[in-house]
C-alpha cells in the first residue's frame, strides 16, 4: 500500500474516531439532561397530584386542575419562599441588601439576552436559562470589581447594575427581524407565564441554592460575621463570598418569575427584617423568616389571583405589613421584658456552630 493512501486511511479512520467520540459525548450530554428534565417533571406531576387533592379538599378555586399555571405559580412561590430569606438572611447581616437589585437587573439583561438570541438565530433557548447564566457572571464581577479595586460593594454593585439593565434595553429597542417583546412579564412578574419549562429550572435551582447552604452553612456564617477570623482559621473567605453571591443570583432568576425585576430584591430583605425583630439567634431567624416568606407569598398569589392584579406587587405589600406586625411584636416583647429587641445585625451568631464548622473546614 503506497504512502499517500495509507496517509489518506489513517486519515479517515482519525476523523471517523472523532466524529463517534462527539457524537458520544453529545449523545451522553443529552442523555444526562434528559434524566434531569425527566426528574424534574416527574417532581411536577406529583405536584399536580398533591394540588389535585388540594382543590378537592378546599374547594378554592385557584387550585382548579384547568388552571395548572396556578398551580406551577404556587409551587414556585413556594420555593421562593425558603430559597429568598435561607440567602437573604446572610446577606443582610453582611450589610449587602442591596445586591438583589443589581442581580435583578443583570437578570434581565440576561432575559433579553436569551430573546435576542432566540430572535436572531432561533437558538431555542428559554430566556430564564440564559438569565441564570448572566446574572452569575454578573455576581462574580461584583465580587472581582471589589476584590481588585479596593471599591465599596455599594460602587461594584452599582457598575453591575447600571450596565445590566442598560445592555437589557439596548438589546430590547433593537427591532431585529421585527422583534417584538413584552416585558412586561419580566419587569413585574406574571402568574399566568410560569411554564413547566420555568418551573422545572426553578426546582433544580431550588435542590442546588439549598442543598449548598446545608453543606456550607457553618463557614458561610463565620464568614458573614467575621471575615478576618475566618481567614486567619483558614477558610477561604473570596471563594465563600463568590458562592454567597453566586447563590444570591440565582435566587434572584428564580424569583423574577413572580416578583419580576423590579420587586424581586424585597423577597431577600423583608422577611428577613422582620424576623430579625423577634428572633434571638441567627437559626431562628432564617426559620422564621421563611414562614414569614411563605405567608406574604400564599396571600399574595391568592390576593392577586381573585383580585385580578399583578402578583409581586401584591406580595411585596403583604411582605411588609408582615414586617410592621413583627416590629410591633418587637417592641411589646420589649416592652413586656420577654425578649430584648435585636438591632439589624446583632443577632447571636451561634458561635459554637461557626467556631465548629471553622475547625472542620
Amino acid at each position: 500500500m503506497s504512502d499517500p493512501v495509507t496517509a489518506a486511511l489513517a486519515a479517515w479512520l482519525l476523523a471517523a474516531v472523532n466524529q463517534s467520540a462527539a457524537l458520544a459525548l453529545q449523545g451522553g450530554l443529552a442523555g444526562v439532561g434528559e434524566t434531569v428534565f425527566g426528574a424534574l417533571l416527574w417532581v411536577l406531576d406529583q405536584w399536580y397530584w398533591l394540588m389535585d387533592w388540594a382543590h378537592y379538599l378546599t374547594g378554592l378555586e385557584m387550585l382548579n386542575p384547568r388552571y395548572r399555571y396556578m398551580q406551577r405559580a404556587v409551587l414556585v412561590g413556594l420555593c421562593v419562599g425558603v430559597m429568598a430569606p435561607l440567602i437573604g438572611t446572610f446577606l443582610v447581616h453582611r450589610q449587602l441588601a442591596l445586591i438583589g437589585d443589581a442581580l435583578a437587573h443583570t437578570a434581565f439583561a440576561g432575559v433579553a439576552v436569551g430573546l435576542f438570541l432566540n430572535a436572531v438565530i432561533d437558538l431555542g433557548v428559554s430566556p430564564y436559562l440564559t438569565a441564570v447564566v448572566v446574572a452569575m457572571i454578573a455576581a462574580l464581577f461584583i465580587e472581582l470589581i471589589s476584590e481588585t479595586t479596593d471599591a465599596y460593594n455599594d460602587v461594584s454593585m452599582a457598575i453591575v447594575l447600571s450596565t445590566g439593565f442598560a445592555l437589557g434595553t439596548t438589546l430590547i429597542s433593537i427591532n431585529a427581524g421585527g422583534l417584538a417583546v413584552g416585558v412586561n412579564q419580566f419587569l413585574f412578574g406574571s402568574l399566568s407565564t410560569v411554564s413547566p419549562q420555568s418551573a422545572g429550572i426553578l426546582l433544580a435551582l431550588f435542590a442546588v441554592i439549598v442543598g449548598t447552604v446545608a453543606l456550607t452553612r457553618n463557614q458561610l456564617l463565620y464568614v458573614t460575621f467575621d471575615e478576618t477570623a475566618a481567614a486567619v482559621s483558614g477558610i477561604s473567605v473570596n471563594w465563600y463570598n463568590r458562592v454567597m453571591v453566586m447563590l444570591t443570583a440565582m435566587v434572584v432568576v428564580g424569583a423574577m418569575q413572580i416578583m419580576g425585576v423590579i420587586l424581586v430584591a424585597a423577597m431577600l430583605v423583608v422577611p428577613v427584617a422582620g424576623a430579625t425583630q423577634v428572633s434571638r439567634s441567627f437559626t431562628e431567624s432564617i426559620v422564621v423568616s421563611v414562614v414569614l416568606a411563605e405567608l406574604a407569598v400564599l396571600l399574595g398569589i391568592g390576593v392577586a389571583y381573585y383580585g385580578g392584579v399583578t402578583a409581586g406587587g401584591v406580595i411585596v405589600l403583604v411582605a411588609v405589613a408582615i414586617y410592621v406586625c413583627a416590629v410591633g411584636v418587637g417592641k411589646l416583647q420589649s416592652v413586656r421584658g420577654e425578649a430584648e429587641t435585636p438591632e439589624m445585625g446583632s443577632i447571636e451568631t451561634d458561635g459554637v456552630e461557626a467556631d465548629a464548622g471553622a475547625r472542620g473546614d
